[in-house]
């Protein structure tokens, strides 16, 4: 069995996630499949190893000590995979896809802790979310980060920040807008088929809200153009000119009093971002040091 890492590796990602159904998106495979692997060696070795709670996950004694095990046996490999990497002199430049949004307002945040993780180079591509998907098809990047989950069955898709969208102006207003506010506002908005605005459509329309009832003044095909439009427009307290945008894009006008913004009342804009990668590479140390990093240190949105 030690010879047969990949269902070691399976106990121990069950292990860490604390969750089977965890354990199954990271892996980039069924839950059954992930129950199969581990009624395996729990018939190998003819030892229960998990207690299965509604809260979680419980090791047995048996299951303790066969951890014990499992992590000399990965603490080993990853060494190994790190000398084997110094023989060759093989330097890796790590190359990212990412949306507009992220790419230039979450990742910068976090480049220069990348750097000391991985001690290799980055090279970062921005693009749409759908673009990203298919650089990283053809293995054109290592690692997509988007906010548009286009599924593929070759990709595992981890969900990795919860990003919050705000109505906002460059004029004061109401600390909650209602639905006639809304209607009475000049908007800018993102071009038809971007994320956002399918997002913000889909998410007004559940509150009776039709979208197709503004008043839009232009449309635009980024986040930083939205916001520099909204900037520079004609302040007017009356018919304020608005956007809905990710927050982490404009926190920095609202901190400075350049923008403000309103909450929708009885509407939440939220939405969930996205690590990816290749199916084929779950088992890459490489991959795999990135993707805990970003799992393990994400940075609120103020």
């Amino acid at each position: 069995m030690l010879r047969d890492f990949a269902k070691m590796e399976t106990f121990l990602i069950v292990v860490k996630e604390k969750s089977f159904s965890k354990a199954s998106a990271k892996l980039g495979i069924s839950q059954p499949a992930v129950t199969q692997q581990i009624k395996f060696i729990e018939e190998y070795l003819d030892a229960k190893l998990i207690d299965r709670k509604k809260n979680g996950i419980i090791l047995t004694n048996d299951g303790e000590k066969l951890l014990s095990i499992c992590q000399k046996v990965e603490k080993c490999l990853n060494s190994a995979e790190k000398e084997l990497l110094k023989m060759l002199d093989k330097k890796l430049t790590l190359t990212i896809g990412a949306s507009f949004t992220i790419g230039n307002y979450i990742l910068p945040t976090y480049i220069n802790d990348i750097k000391s993780t991985i001690e290799n180079d980055i090279f970062l591509k921005i693009s749409v979310s759908s673009e990203v998907v298919e650089q990283l098809l053809d293995k054109k990047i290592d690692l997509a980060l988007i906010e548009s989950p286009v599924f593929k069955d070759s990709i595992i898709y981890r969900e990795w920040l919860e990003d919050e969208l705000v109505l906002f102006s460059n004029s004061e207003l109401p600390k909650y807008s209602n639905k006639d506010d809304l209607t009475s506002y000049s908007w800018i908005c993102r071009e038809w088929g971007s994320h956002t605005r399918r997002v913000v459509n889909e998410s007004l329309e559940d509150i009776g809200v039709d979208c197709t009832s503004f008043d839009i003044k232009g449309i635009v095909s980024s986040s930083t153009s939205v916001k520099q439009t909204i900037l520079n427009a004609k302040k007017d307290e009356k018919k304020p000119t608005v956007a809905i945008l990710s927050k982490c894009v404009i926190s920095d006008e609202i901190s400075k009093g350049y923008l403000f913004e309103s909450k929708i009342r009885g509407c939440k804009l939220k939405r969930k971002l996205y690590i990816a990668y290749l199916k084929e590479r779950k088992n890459d140390a490489f991959i795999d040091n990135i993707v805990n990093f970003f799992m393990n240190k994400k940075k609120p949105f103020k």
